[in-house]
């Protein structure tokens, strides 16, 4: 036998007695931090401000981080109406020092309860600087908790369900007789929905590989976060507290994230029947739930510039008073909300044209895509962005490191509505959604290029 072939024998052997190398195996971590607030400060979510009187359940900073191949991503969904880029970049920079998770690799999320204290300037009210520093810290302590569990919990395996919630919530822009878009007051006279409800519901559950014990759970639907069961109360609403409930009853913690809800509401049950109705929907989706790999964790957050709107004063006034008149009783109210909206225009005027830049970001957890959009982002948009994704399980979270106000597509402007009324709470040009789903379909396509590189 040749020397050569005795030695590529001897080598062989030697290779097969090496054990392979073990693929990088999946972490997560997961902690929930309670934001402070009292009944001193404003409330937020309506026209006019108002103080609550108590809490039920409780608004908090919920966090998960997940490490593969020595690559950390963190997602934290907070109990507020929104988060902005100010204080959310500053969290995010404080994370990355104590943690060294890249700020491009977290995503700060709001869960839209209309139920906690003031985080901005919009309406009536004014930002309750106290609760956002309270908040701030919230952020930042619950993702150092979550990190700080990742080791702890040893393997982890994801178990994914698309599961459906079909009746908690529709489009709420509904054409109404006299050829407006309902908002409050009388709807009687509704003659069809303007756009699309979405009932995805995904749920991604993240269990220790050996005992399959409960980690993190992490679900996605698309109805404004409007509904409690006592008034006067601050709470983290129906989705939160079904939230709190699950973790009860099933151990690890619950991280709930807005889908594309900007033109959909509940507008029909009570509290308590959407609480139990989305959590039997979690539910159903968990005991259907299968193993997912998870090969690949990344993210892309990118700059996303627009501009504010060009208004003519005039004609915002005539729409804001024309549809007030029509539905309110009261000639009182329809003054004093009226000068709400009045007042807001004036404080944007001076801005008309301006150039503002906020995030778009993509997080990759194997071949889940979540989209994090920083505004109340019609649905219509959301959907079009999961028609246009490469990746088959792809989800929006709005309302995600910033928030702009109300996007709605060149549709919904024409048809006018609350949502398109010029304000704090609506202000970006004509045409910043479908250049969103521009941005945000490129991230997906540069990340599925990636799988072949």
């Amino acid at each position: 036998m040749p020397r050569w072939l005795s030695f590529a024998i001897v080598l062989f052997i030697l290779f097969l007695m090496v054990p392979f190398a073990k693929a990088d195996s999946l972490h997560a971590g997961a902690a929930a931090i309670d934001i402070p607030a009292d009944d001193s400060m404003d409330m937020a979510g309506g026209i006019l401000p108002w103080k609550a009187q108590g809490q039920e359940g409780k608004l908090r900073s919920s966090a998960v981080v997940l490490e593969l191949g020595g690559t950390r991503i963190a997602i934290v969904s907070c109990d507020v109406l929104f988060v902005q880029r100010d204080f959310a970049d500053r969290a995010a920079a404080e994370i990355e020092k104590k943690t060294r998770i890249p700020a491009s690799n977290i995503l700060i999320h709001a869960t839209h309860t209309h139920s906690a204290p003031s985080a901005t300037r919009v309406h009536g009210y004014q930002r309750d600087n106290k609760f956002v520093e309270g908040l701030t810290q919230s952020i930042i302590d619950s993702v150092v908790a979550a990190n700080d569990n990742v080791k702890k919990n040893g393997d982890v395996e994801l178990l994914f369900r698309l599961g459906e919630e079909s009746s908690v919530g529709q489009n709420s822009r509904l054409l109404l007789s006299d050829g407006t878009i309902f908002w409050v007051g009388p709807r009687d006279d509704a003659v069809r929905p303007t756009g699309p409800f979405d009932p995805e519901l995904p749920v991604l559950s993240f269990v220790t590989a050996e005992k399959k014990a409960p980690i993190a759970t992490i679900f996605n639907h698309s109805t404004h976060t409007i509904g409690t069961r006592a008034q006067m109360k601050r709470s983290p609403a129906f989705y939160g507290l079904a939230a709190q409930e699950l973790e009860t009853d099933h151990g690890g913690t619950y991280v709930f994230l807005e889908g594309a809800s900007g033109s959909t509401h509940n507008l029909n049950l009570n509290a308590d029947e959407m609480v139990t109705r989305i959590k039997k929907a979690v539910e159903r989706a968990l005991v259907s739930a299968q193993p997912h790999p998870v090969t690949r964790l990344v993210a892309i957050k990118e700059p996303f510039e627009f501009r504010i709107r060009l208004f003519d004063e005039t004609a915002e006034e005539e729409a804001v008073r024309n549809y007030l008149t029509r539905r309110y009783k009261n000639p009182q109210d329809v003054e004093t909300v009226s000068g709400v909206f009045r007042t807001q225009r004036q404080e944007i005027a001076p801005h008309r044209g301006e150039k503002r830049t906020t995030w778009i970001q993509t997080i990759l957890i194997g071949d889940i895509a979540i989209v994090g959009i920083p505004a109340e982002f019609f649905t219509v948009l959301g959907q079009e962005i999961k028609r246009q994704s490469p990746f088959r399980y792809t989800y929006i979270a709005e309302l995600s490191n910033d928030w702009v106000g109300y996007v709605p597509d060149r549709e919904g402007f024409k048809l006018g509505g609350y949502q398109v009324w010029t304000g704090h709470h609506s202000y970006c040009e004509p045409g910043t959604g479908e250049r969103i789903v521009q941005t945000a379909v490129k991230q997906l396509e540069s990340l599925k290029a990636a799988e072949t590189r």
